[in-house]
């Protein structure tokens, strides 16, 4: 009877247990989601009626717009050209594009015909003087070749689909709320680019390169589109009310060839990102199979390597010389390591040096460090007989200078005035000093001195006037002479 009791306490208890967690689970997670919806939801903050005027202000294709959109062409096309990022970042911001690619996105949203016929009609012509512009420029511009730049926009691939389609999210939430947010509409427009893909165009028309011309224009296509689709996508979430039309019909077609049209670009960008994404795993196998099997292999003497993917080889190319052991040993790894699994289908072509030549080398090497060898020994010994006899000629000039000054007490150590001359001015390059027996009435005779001074060519005439009378009063009161007389040397 107790035991029963028990049992029955302890099973009302876990369902009192059970009930308060569910009451904390269900507290949580209506605290979580209240968190959520208040960080994440915009739909109180759009303003309907300003979106979409603002769209369909930006519409309209004419003067001013027209003109706006011709020089971001040419702002583009140079930057291009010069392989500019920062003035092709430029030719996005200013360029009138996203308008009307805004405009047919927002069409389809709110079933506004009139708005759609507008937004087609002037994207086309945009489309079509954008070419033209940017051909001319190509055509008869004089400097042109393949940049980076250019290069960059002739394969798209699924990623340029989704920068397009997360860009536009991006666009429409900040076009939306109320306050545009001009910053992401700029990074909206330099991250989708819409701009330089048709002056890519444009210059694979003016140098016939029709690959350029189609892969820029799919680009541009997929921008289009996918900056339309997430329009689309946003005024729809946000529920911006739509025009009635009688022919309900008619509307359905445009979704439907809305949708096979957006999955019709898709396909093609997709297949582009496997090849890419294929070519890039084959490349870093490439790679880590030159390190790991040949660089790391102190036996092994690499002096460069090739590549060809389309044909499935790689050249190799060493200093030794290659047996056929190893040859066998470096196709193995290539073909049945795991680690290089996608190159299963690759063949090694292999050029080593005969063990002759490298024999012939490796003497020569030894050599020319032999004969290298002996003339650094001459040369230092010749240095040091320089050096014995700068110090003779110092000594002897020292003594001459001493016993000029034992007879002459006004003599003068010339030695140490040259080099003191040399420190303080760069710019001479010969001095001589004597003095020199003078008349001016052919009677009465002078002994004046003379400092000879030869300044350096490059030197200009202002500056050797300056230093002259520098010089001049300098060697006066180093030489304790009342007069001096410079006399420049050409």
């Amino acid at each position: 009877m107790e035991k029963d009791f028990s049992t029955k306490n302890n099973l009302s208890e876990d369902k009192t247990t059970f009930e308060n967690k569910k009451e904390d689970f269900s507290r949580v997670f209506n605290h979580s989601k209240t968190f959520l919806n208040n960080l994440f939801d915009f739909r109180e903050d759009t303003d309907h009626e300003a979106t979409i005027e603002a769209i369909k202000a930006d519409i309209t294709f004419k003067g001013a717009t027209a003109w706006i959109l011709i020089f971001a062409v040419f702002v583009a096309s140079i930057g291009l050209n010069a392989n500019s990022t920062a003035v092709v970042i430029g030719a996005m911001l200013i360029s009138p594009l996203m308008g009307p690619i805004l405009g047919i996105g927002m069409s389809f949203a709110l079933n506004d015909i009139n708005t759609l016929k507008k937004s087609v009609k002037n994207l086309g012509i945009m489309i079509v003087l954008s070419l033209f512009a940017s051909f001319m420029f190509f055509y008869l511009f004089p400097l042109s070749e393949d940049t980076s730049e250019l290069l960059g926009r002739v394969s798209p691939d699924i990623r340029d689909v989704l920068i397009a389609f997360f860009g536009g999210l991006a666009l429409m939430v900040a076009r939306t709320k109320k306050g545009t947010i001009a910053s992401v509409i700029f990074g909206v427009a330099i991250a989708t680019a819409l701009m330089p893909p048709l002056c890519t165009a444009g210059y694979g028309l003016a140098k016939g390169n029709f690959t350029y011309f189609l892969g820029a224009i799919y680009l541009f296509t997929i921008n289009a589109i996918f900056i339309a689709l997430a329009t689309f996508l946003v005024l729809k979430l946000l529920n911006f009310p739509m025009h009635e039309y009688a022919n309900a019909k008619k509307r359905k077609q445009y979704a439907t060839l809305a949708t096979i049209i957006g999955i019709a670009v898709m396909i093609p960008a997709i297949f582009t990102f496997v090849r890419v994404f294929n070519e890039n795993k084959i490349n870093n196998q490439i790679s880590n199979f030159i390190k790991n099997e040949i660089k790391d292999n102190e036996s092994l003497t690499l002096i460069d390597w090739e590549k060809d993917l389309e044909n499935k080889e790689i050249l190799l190319n060493f200093f030794n010389e290659i047996s056929d052991a190893t040859k066998n040993d470096l196709n193995n790894e290539l073909t049945k390591n795991i680690l290089y699994t996608n190159l299963a289908d690759f063949k090694l072509k292999i050029k080593g040096s005969d063990t002759k030549s490298f024999e012939l080398i490796t003497t020569a090497y030894k050599e020319k460090r032999e004969e290298l060898q002996e003339s650094k020994e001459k040369i230092t010994e010749l240095e040091n007989q320089i050096s014995v006899l700068q110090q003779t000629i110092f000594q002897l000039n020292t003594r001459i200078e001493q016993d000029l000054l034992a007879k002459d007490k006004k003599a003068v150590a010339f030695s140490r005035i040259a080099k003191d001359v040399k420190i303080r001015y760069n710019e001479v390059e010969q001095i001589g000093f004597a003095k020199m027996l003078f008349s001016k009435d052919f009677i009465k005779i002078d002994t004046i001195p003379i400092a000879t001074v030869k300044w350096n060519s490059k030197t200009l005439e202002t500056t050797i006037n300056l230093k002259e009378i520098e010089l001049r009063d300098w060697l006066q009161k180093e030489m304790k002479l009342d007069t001096l007389f410079i006399k420049r040397e050409r």
